[in-house]
């Protein structure tokens, strides 16, 4: 198995995915360890010399004027850590929670944040080994970190709590730790805050979203350029010369993937001639303007994220280079979370045209198709149904797109008077996604139904290519069944990618 060494500076959002899914392990660049060596011996000999340092030789938060004894540093660790473990909700999925160790380790190996490298290579460890602390997703308020999940994650260092056996089953962290040959951590000074100051938490989340998002996107594209081929739309709307005066990056993406996907459409060559409408529905014809602000949208995302799983987001901060100890607030997920919201509503847009254009696929008023794409239409509901279920998806998105960041709650009596909840928002675009997820699937049924339709005229490169997956997966509906079976089929899909892969396999990587 390949190892990702983790300097600080260099994560990608493919190096995450890579060990979320366990396919590579992970360990300390060696240009990291001089840093953070670095930083340990100022910490060190600070203590030493009795030197006043919020969260070290000083209580938190309120507490912060609180002077500790040098005896008792490594006890104010240890209650930092007990004391912030008060979490609440339904468990973070096992695979992200493997995402916010992996993001922890690389922030403190930045070398900013004091932390012994014994420490960190523990945290790696049970990463590779598996060990993945059950970690509640409700607590956070995004400023001084995500302290109580990170909490939580210590806690699963020091042997306390549950860890996860699989998807569905816990053990004891002690036991894990003892089989893999591991012992409990036992904090030092300014460990417990170097471990717990941070916006992991939100990030671990956001990455994990933006990178379905990417996906998602390019799938969304498939799923329209189904649909515009099975309703005889024009491709008029994607010509490169209307783009061109509106230049925006993602719009002309998405109408060059719609283009490329309808390549040698028989369907659509058919009705070229004397029967284009002159203008479609907006939710054919502006499907690259709608898909490609929500496109730019995901892209600004992504380049925040990118710079937030590189940073150092603990407090204090050291400086060894200058012997600089600064106490500011680069935990604060304000960053994030605007980025968090601002992809919930990118996503949530995506669903919505989406919906529209599966309403004008089952409306036989609409389409020119049989009512509800079934042939004995009032015997049998077809795909009725269906439409209610995205319709019902898109209005939950409706309310979870509303921003979170906008809100703020004082804590830690008014000492922290600001906070960004972006665990918030970013637990909310992932659920979002989800359920873009599901509203995709059913375009595609729906889709694929609309287009038997117009057998034997051949599909486009791509669209063709999809319908294909899709009826491999999931039969033509002849008569009225349990179609409940058959989004989940398609939905796993989409979840799985393998639509998108296997008509990038043919047409090329979209855009």
């Amino acid at each position: 198995m390949n190892t990702l060494y983790l300097d600080g500076n260099s994560l990608t959002l493919e190096d995450v995915l890579a060990v979320a899914a366990g396919d590579v392990t992970a360990a300390l660049a060696e240009d990291a360890r001089p840093r953070m060596q670095a930083s340990r011996d100022l910490v060190e000999r600070w203590v030493r010399d009795n030197k006043v340092m919020y969260g070290i030789t000083t209580g938190f938060g309120e507490f912060s004027n609180v002077h500790i004894g040098a005896d008792k540093l490594a006890d104010l660790q240890r209650n930092l850590i007990i004391s912030h473990a008060v979490g609440c909700g339904d468990p973070i999925p096992r695979h992200i929670t493997r995402i916010l160790m992996l993001l922890r380790a690389n922030a403190l190996a930045k070398g900013h944040s004091g932390i012994r490298i014994s420490t960190v290579e523990h945290l790696l460890a049970m990463l590779n080994a598996d060990i993945v602390p059950v970690i509640p997703s409700q607590g956070s308020v995004g400023s001084s970190g995500d302290l109580v999940q990170l909490a939580h994650l210590v806690c699963g260092m020091m042997g306390l709590e549950q860890c996860w056996t699989n998807d569905c089953n816990t053990r004891s962290s002690a036991d894990a730790l003892a089989d893999a040959g591991l012992q409990p951590v036992e904090l030092s000074a300014k460990e417990g805050l170097a471990l717990i100051n941070g916006t992991q938490m939100m990030t671990s989340y956001l990455t994990w979203t933006t990178a379905r998002a990417k996906a998602l996107m390019r799938m969304a594209d498939i799923s329209g350029a189904m649909t515009l081929e099975g309703l005889l739309g024009t491709t008029n709307a994607c010509d490169p010369a209307l783009h061109a005066v509106r230049p925006h990056p993602g719009q002309q993406a998405a109408a060059r993937n719609v283009l490329r996907l309808l390549e040698n459409s028989e369907i659509r060559e058919s009705h070229r001639d004397g029967h284009d409408v002159v203008q479609d529905a907006y939710s054919l014809r502006c499907m690259p303007q709608v898909h490609g602000a929500s496109r730019d949208a995901i892209a600004y995302v992504e380049g925040v994220l990118l710079r937030e799983i590189n940073a150092a987001t603990d407090n204090p901060l050291i400086f060894p280079e200058s012997e600089r100890l600064i106490e500011g607030g680069n935990f604060h997920g304000q960053p994030v979370a605007l980025a968090a919201d601002f992809l919930g509503i990118a996503l949530s847009e995506l669903a919505n045209i989406a919906e529209r254009r599966i309403e004008r696929m089952v409306n036989g008023k609409l389409s020119g198709l049989p009512r509800f794409l079934t042939e004995q239409g009032g015997l049998n509901s077809g795909l009725m149904i269906a439409q209610y279920t995205a319709a019902s998806l898109v209005s939950e998105n409706k309310v979870l797109a509303h921003p979170a960041s906008v809100d703020s709650i004082p804590t830690s009596a008014n000492q922290e008077d600001h906070n960004s909840m972006g665990s918030i928002g970013a637990r909310k675009a992932w659920q979002i996604m989800r359920n873009v997820e599901n509203v995709l699937a059913i375009e595609f049924m729906t889709a694929a139904q609309a287009l038997d339709f117009h057998t034997p005229r051949g599909m486009g490169r791509g669209t063709g290519i999809a319908h294909s997956i899709v009826r491999d997966t999931v039969a033509h509906l002849d008569a009225d069944r349990l179609l409940f079976e058959d989004v989940r089929r398609i939905a796993r899909l989409v979840q799985k990618n393998t639509i998108l892969d296997n008509v990038e396999r043919e047409i090329g990587t979209l855009e």
